[in-house]
């Protein structure tokens, strides 16, 4: 196995410590610093850590939390007005469309509107 017994001068936390696979040395790095193997196993598959914080998080109030489920809410139904107002600005777009296109219509004389022809030229009369 290993001839000289590593020494730890730093701290290593529980949650990220590894146990080389090849070698059994303890390591918190993604190689193994004596046999540089990348085969290992988290020392917290059988040690439980303990929770990092010093205190558990707060939670929040109920009212809160009812405030943010009905934000992040992807169903919840749209007020009335907001609704119409929608509806209104949809409308007064397609009948504003449909305005423009008659009265292009009439100014044309009620052809179909083409790219413009040149017209032909007159013809010269000779020299002679």
């Amino acid at each position: 196995m290993r001839t000289q017994p590593t020494r730890y001068t730093e701290a290593m936390q529980l949650h990220v410590a590894r146990l080389c696979l090849d070698c059994e040395d303890i390591h918190d790095q993604q190689t193994c610093p004596v046999c540089s193997s990348e085969s290992f196993a988290y020392i917290s598959r059988w040690i439980p850590a303990p929770e990092r914080r010093t205190h558990p998080r707060p939670l929040p109030s109920r009212e809160a939390a009812d405030a943010y489920r009905q934000l992040l809410d992807a169903n919840r139904q749209t007020s009335g007005t907001r609704r119409w107002v929608k509806r209104g600005v949809l409308g007064l777009a397609a009948v504003s469309m449909a305005g423009w296109a008659w009265r292009r219509k009439a100014a044309t004389g009620g052809e179909a509107t083409s790219p413009a022809t040149p017209a032909p030229l007159p013809e010269r009369p000779e020299n002679t």
